[in-house]
């Protein structure tokens, strides 16, 4: 009879753990939204004394003052970020393909300084003005206090994830008061699942994010959105189409960040400086468009507006803002894609309801032009669609709007995930290396190395040693196969117990066994993956594969079963935790 145990049941103690880890989930939920709307304010206040918000720049009353420090205040603040990227190990902030790496890796445990570091760059981009995202800094930054909870209390690579999950859920719900939202990002973006261990300290998490931000600390919704008229039956089509032309607004948009990130990097400017030229340039440009400064959290509540832009400003700012946006991130500051997405998508939508109203179409429905134009072409930047649907319905509790942005998240994402790839973290992870497009397994499998599972009893063979030799060898010691090495420890080829039976059947026992034919193996480093190790053993028929180091130093072999116990090991882990067995 099977035991709990097997059935997957943990009794009172499973309970007890369980509940444990829902109160940390609350707990790290309360920290990270405590600390997203410190940051919020922080940054809010930086702008207003920077004169990079709008508020700010109306009371001053020195144009020619304004003007200088609208140039000299992104570019200041890009210097200072430069130098803040020199303690990060990588030479660039963290952002949430990091935490969306560590977690589908499984590898967990955020690193705390590089955290502060990021968080602290985001937090002076966006408080001079840089265009950038407030979301992506606070994702890590609540990814980064879920991880450390989780190192303070000793605890499994299992519940870091968690917990990495509930700051992430708790910094979203908080920044956008949607709850809901931000359990379905943490489920969607990050743990790409739904593990039904997860979801209770995700919501957890969730829930106390929220009430803080709304009760407690009294933060306001992202924009608000009176009760609008009923779309006709034909818009509908125009929302799908929407939703398409959204797709490739969002691919230019990502791609632009890319592009701007490789072109720079092949110029002859040291790093640190490259954000202050930036800050420069977007000032410059902003003398004309100050629109295109900051977060644009003015410029996305007056896109849903009908008649506050016309249709060339709106033409204009669009373009301004994502090629801003390319720019401040391609070239070195710190911040998220989010937000700018969020403004750039508004302002798309928008100028497509300016078109269709100047075209006889209705303008009581103005703001859901402007909504779908939004979700069209933040879900591709993210790969998030629910996500995306869930802000609306909670910002706006529209049923309506969030109806018509559904149509047009229906073909935003597909085409996008198709042209261009599921999301800008994706694409920038497969550009480290990490390739995500086949899975979770997949990408456990890419992050565990060979050097694991690395073992000594395969039969070595000096170069010189006879035929004879090397069949008694390999007999004593039951094996098929011998690899070669020669006195200074450097392997030199292998050879398989059939080819040197043959030899010896021959009568040329003396024969060394260099001068024998030698079987075609793949060679591969301590590093190399355990993916890429599965992919060569489709490739080849043997009982393992040689490992060596860079200078051709024999280390040992992996076997053909070590490798496919790895497989089902780490693909029963995974198992296990997105059943809740974990």
């Amino acid at each position: 009879m099977p035991q709990a145990g097997e059935r997957g049941v943990q009794g009172p103690g499973g309970v007890i753990r369980f509940l444990g880890l829902v109160l940390l989930g609350a707990v790290v939920g309360g920290l990270a939204a405590l600390a997203a709307v410190g940051f919020v304010a922080a940054v809010l206040w930086l702008n207003d004394l920077l004169l990079i918000s709008p508020r700010g720049r109306m009371m001053f009353a020195h144009p020619e003052l304004l003007a200088l420090a609208t140039v000299l205040v992104p570019a200041l603040g890009g210097l200072v970020v430069g130098q803040l990227h020199r303690a990060i190990p990588e030479r660039r902030p963290h952002t949430p393909a990091d935490v969306i790496a560590a977690v589908q890796t499984r590898r967990g445990r955020l690193p705390a300084r590089p955290g502060v570091l990021s968080a602290l760059s985001g937090l002076i981009s966006l408080g001079a003005g840089a265009s950038v995202g407030q979301y992506g800094p606070l994702v890590h930054m609540g990814a980064s206090l879920g991880s450390a909870a989780t190192r303070l209390l000793r605890l499994g690579r299992s519940e870091d994830n968690i917990t990495i999950a509930c700051g992430v859920a708790a910094a979203i719900a908080t920044a956008f008061n949607a709850p809901l939202a931000g359990i379905v990002f943490a489920h969607e973006v990050v743990l790409r699942h739904y593990a039904l261990r997860a979801f209770a300290p995700v919501a957890a998490a969730a829930l106390v994010g929220h009430v803080i931000a709304t009760n407690v600390l009294a933060r306001g919704a992202l924009f608000h959105v009176v009760e609008p008229a009923l779309p006709r039956p034909w818009e509908f089509a125009v929302f799908l189409a929407i939703g398409g032309l959204g797709a490739l607004v969002a691919g230019a948009y990502m791609h632009a960040i890319l592009a701007v990130g490789r072109v720079v990097g092949r110029l002859p400017l040291a790093p640190p400086l490259r954000p202050a030229l930036a800050g420069a340039m977007l000032g410059v440009v902003a003398l004309w468009v100050p629109d295109i400064l900051g977060m644009g959290q003015e410029t996305l509540r007056f896109a849903t507006i009908a008649g506050a832009f016309g249709g060339l400003e709106l033409g204009v700012v669009l373009l301004l803002k994502l090629a801003a946006t390319a720019l401040c991130l391609g070239m070195g500051f710190g911040g998220g894609v989010f937000s700018p997405a969020l403004v750039i998508g508004t302002l798309f939508g928008a100028l497509c309801g300016t078109l269709v109203a100047a075209a006889g179409g209705a303008q009581d429905t103005f703001v859901f032009y402007a909504i779908c134009g939004m979700v069209a072409v933040t879900a591709p930047v993210i790969g998030a669609p629910l996500t995306s649907l869930l802000i609306v319905f909670e910002l706006t509790g529209s049923y309506a709007l969030t109806t018509a942005a559904l149509a047009s998240v229906t073909l935003a994402s597909p085409i996008a995930a198709q042209l261009f790839g599921r999301s800008l973290f994706d694409i920038q992870l497969a550009g480290r290396g990490l390739d995500l497009s086949s899975g979770r397994s997949r990408a456990v499998l890419e992050d565990a190395r060979l050097e694991r599972l690395l073992s000594q009893d395969g039969v070595t063979l000096r170069p010189n040693a006879s035929v004879a030799e090397a069949v008694a060898q390999l007999g004593r010691a039951g094996h098929g196969e011998a690899y070669l090495v020669d006195a200074e420890g450097r392997y030199r080829g292998s050879v398989t117990l059939a080819d040197l039976e043959v030899i010896r059947e021959r009568g040329e026992d003396t024969r060394t066994v260099d001068d024998c034919p030698q079987t075609p193996r793949p060679v591969l480093g301590p590093q190399t993956s355990v993916w890429a190790a599965m992919r060569h053993l489709q490739e080849m028929t043997g009982e393992a594969i040689a490992v060596v180091d860079d200078d051709d130093t024999f280390l040992g072999v992996v076997f053909e079963a070590s490798i496919a116990r790895a497989f089902l090991q780490y693909s029963d882990e995974l198992r296990r935790e997105e059943h809740g067995a974990g």
